[in-house]
């Protein structure tokens, strides 16, 4: 039996690296044009070819959005932009618009064809359609539930795709217009506000807020591999370099142990409060086990407050005079009981007994995010670039 894949989201080339050295399979990407994500950095074609090599020689994939809702100016060039971005190197394209899953089938039938979410696809007969237009994938609105996953692909044979995590649409996904009435920006070309997320002054006096909770299905990944879904997808192309790290990391875990037989009640909740922390906003598991009500959404009075886990990012590691030397983030301090983790899943914890400061003074404290800091560390662990500490919680 084929392994689920784990698909992440990478906004730039150093998140793609990241991503895929924490365990992803896959990768998807925006492109500089007829993405979704216009305010995300996005990859020049250059950046796509480095990406795709890079990813290949890990023996993983990469997959290029190309999902607008397309109007008659976006035409002039797609075609070209098409073959440039197939010549470098991509494994499959994330569409939307039905002329396209034509054109790239017909014209490049070595690259699959994904159909997006944004096509809000929620049964088995609509599938069914797409896959005698050549759709290799369908990756499934966020509002279908367990049985309605296994009922598609029980009917259709199809490879699946499923968000397990991330942000969610307050409106049905890929139909939103709030964007467009408050702001003038078109959510499905490319320019989301997050109009959800925005507070409005009813009375002159209190704001009303409302938002969608988070996407979480840490506990129902062994449910999604048991019905035959291809692949599990994480939203959040606009993430950091951790939250990315912590939340793939995370779900390689548990996909890895599920599979091993060792994915326990115990080690579950450790992973799970693990997932909770690198985010600021409540979860939920939305349509997948009932139809969703305001318990999966909040409103005025939410709290989302960010926490300070993540303390910095590994530049270095002198093994010669066991020194880490980092990129801070948040504030820490010597005596703070701290973890490092790494691109391997290795984990060791530890508690800051020396400190110092890029001119290797001794100090007591690193309050200067964005500055180099060294820490005495005697470990015989890997501990390479892109290996990151956070505060120690478990």
């Amino acid at each position: 039996m084929q392994r689920i894949e784990l698909l992440s989201p990478a906004g730039d080339i150093e998140r793609l690296k990241v991503t895929l050295l924490y365990g992803a399979d896959a990768v998807y990407i925006g492109g500089e044009k007829y993405g979704l994500r216009a305010n995300a950095t996005n990859f020049s074609l250059s950046q796509i070819k480095e990406g795709c090599d890079f990813a290949h020689r890990l023996g993983k994939k990469v997959y290029l959005t190309l999902n607008i809702v397309f109007h008659n100016e976006d035409m002039e060039g797609v075609y070209e932009y098409i073959s440039a971005v197939v010549g470098a190197g991509i494994d499959a394209f994330i569409v939307s618009d039905p002329f396209i899953i034509s054109y790239i089938k017909k014209n490049f039938p070595q690259v699959e064809v994904h159909l997006s979410t944004q096509d809000s696809t929620t049964n088995y007969k609509t599938v069914q359609y797409f896959q005698k237009q050549g759709v290799d994938r369908v990756v499934l609105a966020r509002e279908v539930s367990l049985d309605e996953i296994e009922q598609i692909i029980e009917k259709t044979g199809i490879d699946i795709e499923v968000f397990i995590h991330g942000a969610m649409c307050t409106c049905y996904s890929g139909r939103c217009a709030l964007s467009n009435y408050v702001t003038n920006r078109d959510a499905n070309r490319g320019g989301c506000a997050q109009v959800c997320r925005f507070s409005f002054a009813v009375d002159g006096e209190n704001d009303f807020t409302f938002a969608t909770k988070d996407n979480n299905l840490a506990r129902y990944i062994g449910k999604l591999i048991d019905i035959g879904v291809t692949s599990l997808k994480v939203e959040g192309r606009m993430r950091s370099l951790y939250y990315l790290a912590t939340v793939i990391g995370t779900y390689r875990e548990i996909i890895d142990r599920y599979y091993h037989n060792t994915l326990t009640e115990d080690i579950l909740e450790v992973l799970e409060e693990r997932l909770s922390r690198v985010a600021n906003r409540a979860v939920s598991t939305h349509y997948l086990l009932k139809e969703a009500n305001h318990d999966d959404q909040y409103y005025t009075g939410r709290n989302e407050a960010s926490n300070q886990d993540y303390l910095g990012q590994v530049i270095s590691y002198d093994i010669n005079q066991k020194l880490i030397k980092i990129y801070e983030r948040n504030y820490f301090e010597v005596g703070d009981t701290v973890e490092l983790f790494t691109p391997q899943g290795e984990r060791v914890s530890f508690v800051i007994e020396k400190l110092y400061d890029e001119d290797m003074n001794q100090i007591d404290v690193a309050r200067h995010p964005d500055n180099i800091y060294y820490i005495y560390l005697d470990t015989p662990i890997v501990i390479n670039a892109y290996s990151m500490i956070r505060l120690l919680h478990h």
